[in-house]
């Protein structure tokens, strides 16, 4: 990913962000479940959030035995117009941190100790794909940018399957659709955060 991990990052936040705010006027029902998840839409909203404040405080630590200890929450009676905010910080502050420490830093993932471009590639993996689950639950018409999308999918999941769209390839890593051929995955699916060295 390189030079282009931040820009991605914060492309495809403000990509999502403007797709989520057709879902903050009317009447859409945000505790509807968001795909196949057991999550509702609000959940997974605030799920992202943390993702992404989550993995900027993590590469910034530079902590390599668990995650730094702090959890994000909403406040009470915050809005989905207001969360978009949120969303929209989390993602520049994982931008700015990937721009600003050396590719040399690690840090820990379950996935695998990941490096300031697995970091992005993360937020970015859990951004599209929760879109895609939100999109579902609230009617939304969702497809994150191909380009970004392939060099995601390059980083985090290099044994995806050959000949398919980056979109429905991911798709198919992260357990939410089948491919021809590639039955969908069932249970538990990983991404590989380790850089190549």
């Amino acid at each position: 990913m390189g030079a282009h991990a931040a820009q991605d990052v914060e492309a495809t936040v403000a990509h999502a962000v403007a797709v989520l705010a057709e879902a903050t006027e009317g009447n859409r029902d945000w505790s509807r479940p968001a795909g196949d998840l057991e999550w509702d839409c609000w959940y997974t909203l605030v799920h992202v959030v943390g993702d992404l404040y989550g993995y900027a405080g993590q590469v910034a630590s530079g902590r390599m035995d668990d995650y730094v200890p702090i959890d994000i929450h909403e406040e009470d009676d915050a809005t989905p117009a207001q969360m978009l905010h949120a969303v929209r910080a989390g993602g520049t502050i994982l931008a700015s941190v990937v721009t600003t420490q050396p590719d040399s830093n690690r840090a820990f993932h379950p996935y695998g100790v990941s490096d300031p471009d697995g970091f992005a590639a993360m937020g970015m993996v859990e951004v599209m794909v929760h879109m895609h689950d939100m999109a579902a639950g609230l009617g939304l018409d969702y497809r994150p940018d191909p380009e970004i999308c392939a060099r995601v999918l390059a980083r985090m999941f290099p044994d995806a399957p050959a000949g398919f769209e980056p979109w429905p390839a991911l798709l198919w890593c992260t357990g939410r659709t089948e491919l021809p051929g590639h039955p969908r995955r069932v249970g538990k699916w990983r991404w590989k955060g380790t850089p190549d060295e």
